[in-house]
This record gives structure tokens, C-alpha cells and sequence, in this order.
């Protein structure tokens, strides 16, 4: 139930904050079947939180065990559909973790389940492709050598910028990598480097390579101007928008810079500062829409998002 109504607010608030998502294959959204989503890692949770919202079905995501601290939490990342994996700088102690992790996978896959992995196995902020680490190839030849038609799914995640509040994101899917069966002439560690070789290959034709502070590189690469009409026909709903949000804005900036301001989870705890805090927010704008005029309340419910919108994508684009 969490996870259900989390998905929905999330979709509304990405269809607010980011003002274009696009996908060069939205028919791969729909791969039935197992599918290991193996995708490049330049965002923190907003890579996961966006590719969970752009596919028809629900994706299980792997993401770094040393959020996994207390039964509560665990809990809680569970009922969202969040698995720990652990790396050595975490402790070694914690790598049989691991194990059980893989086994939870191989048994959301004998259920025909999503899961998302992150290939490179850390985040950075950064238009380039880095080596891909073996646990993609491990975890998909488990799944193959037992039998499972598991699809491995390559997906290049990239962004506008890593800073500024509004996301132009470009999702590339890949040639979908079907089950690679065993081979006796083959070692264990062969096999995986040429996994690793054809993932790399996909990912690489889908992932931006743009040097680091190239600004003007990017806007040529992702950005797509307003027209005239556009421009005049969102001007006076994109003010409102920006006067109404103002307040929102500004404190998950603001908080955002006092804590994050060094740090690559920067856009993501921007944006999830948002996503948790939209609901109060409409809440108190409702409440004084009450307290001023009483009939109208229920315009705030449905205009304040579409005149959000309308600031994020005449001021962003």
C-alpha cells in the first residue's frame, strides 16, 4: 500500500519538477518477463525514483546497504521495494549480506519481478560511463544458470545538470541482453568479462560523455526552446506558479545548501525535500484559501500543480 501511493505522488511530482523525461524505446518500459535493469548511477535515489515511475510494472532497486540501519528502516525500505547491497568500504563483515540480497533477486525473477541495478556501483555526478563493477553479470548468469529467462535490460540515465531545480532527463534503452546459456569452453570469469563487454558497449552509446563544467555542451545536447506562442501563452501562469511555490522552493533550497551542498545526493534530496513536503504545503495554501474565500478551495488542489508546472517548464526551458 506504501508503495502504491508513494508511486503515484512521486509520478505527479516528477510530472511537476521535471519539465521533459525522455525515452528513446517507451515499448521496453513494457518487457514482460524477469527483467535486471542495469543502468548507469550519476543522480543518487533520483535515478531510482525515476526509472521506477517510467515502467508499467513495479522495480525492486538495489541500493547501498549502510542506509540499512535498524529494523524500522529496514522495514520501511522493504515496503518501498529496496534491497541492501553492500560494498567493502562499508565493511567487509557485511558482504555475505550479499548473498542474500542475490537470493531475494533470483526469487523476485522466478516471479517474473523487476529489479534495478546499478552497474558502476557508485554514484558521481558526471556525463561519463564508468568501468562496470562484476555484480550485474553475477547476478544475471545466477539467474540463467538456473533456468530463468531473465532479460538484462541496459539503460543509460542522463540529466540536464546536477544542480539547478527542474530535470530535463533522457533515458536510453538498450538492446535488451537475452540468457547467455554456459559453455564449457568457458571460465566463470570469462563469461562475465564478456557480459560486462557487451553491457559496457550498450550503456556507452546511451550514456552522454560531457567534460565537467561544459555547460554549454549540455544545453546544446538536451535543451528544446519554447516557441513565441508557447512563451506568451505560459507567462502569466508560470509567475503565478513561481509566487505560489516560492516558499517551497526556497526552504528545500536552502536546506538542500546548508547540508548537501558538497555532495552528489544533492539533487535528490532537493527533490525528495519537495515530494515529502508538496502535501503539507497544499495543505497550508488550502487552508488559507478557506480562511480568505471558502468557495473556491478546491481550485487550490488542482491549480496549484498545473501552474507548477507551468513556472518549472517556462523558466527551465
Amino acid at each position: 500500500m506504501l508503495y502504491a501511493v508513494l508511486r503515484v505522488h512521486v509520478r505527479l511530482c516528477l510530472w511537476i519538477c521535471c519539465p521533459e523525461i525522455r525515452v528513446n524505446r517507451p515499448d521496453l518500459l513494457r518487457t514482460p518477463g524477469p527483467v535486471l535493469i542495469a543502468a548507469n548511477h550519476p543522480n543518487s535515489f533520483l535515478d531510482a525514483v525515476i526509472i521506477d515511475v517510467l515502467f508499467q510494472r513495479p522495480v525492486w532497486s538495489l541500493a547501498r546497504g549502510d542506509v540499512f540501519k535498524g529494523k524500522m528502516i529496514r522495514r520501511i525500505l522493504h515496503a518501498v521495494k529496496i534491497l541492501p547491497v553492500y560494498r567493502r568500504s562499508e565493511g567487509v563483515e557485511n558482504l555475505q549480506e550479499n548473498y542474500r540480497t542475490f537470493e531475494d533477486c533470483i526469487r523476485l525473477f522466478e516471479n517474473s519481478e523487476q529489479v534495478l541495478i546499478f552497474s558502476e556501483g557508485k554514484c558521481i555526478n558526471e556525463w561519463h560511463l564508468r568501468p562496470l563493477l562484476k555484480g550485474t553479470a553475477r547476478l544475471a548468469f545466477q539467474a540463467w544458470d538456473r533456468g530463468i529467462p531473465l532479460t538484462v535490460l541496459p539503460t543509460g540515465i542522463n540529466y540536464d545538470s546536477f544542480r539547478s531545480f527542474g530535470k530535463i532527463v533522457e533515458i536510453g534503452l538498450g538492446d535488451p541482453i537475452q540468457p547467455l546459456p554456459a559453455s564449457a569452453e568457458l571460465s566463470d570469469g570469462k563469461r562475465m568479462q564478456d557480459f560486462n563487454r557487451q553491457l559496457q558497449q550498450q550503456l556507452a552509446s546511451h550514456v552522454k560523455e560531457i567534460a565537467p563544467g561544459d555547460k554549454e555542451k549540455a544545453k546544446r545536447l538536451f535543451k528544446r526552446p519554447l516557441s513565441v506562442i508557447q512563451r506568451i501563452a505560459l507567462a502569466i501562469p508560470a509567475a503565478l506558479g513561481f509566487l505560489l511555490h516560492f516558499p517551497i522552493f526556497l526552504l528545500s533550497h536552502f536546506l538542500t545548501n546548508k547540508y548537501f551542498s558538497n555532495n552528489d545526493h544533492y539533487d535528490s534530496i532537493q527533490l525528495s525535500l519537495i515530494i515529502l513536503g508538496y502535501p503539507v504545503y497544499l495543505l497550508i495554501v488550502l487552508l488559507l484559501a478557506l480562511f480568505i474565500a471558502p468557495w473556491p478551495w478546491f481550485l487550490c488542489i488542482i491549480l496549484m500543480p498545473l501552474l507548477a508546472r507551468a513556472a518549472v517548464v517556462f523558466y527551465k526551458k
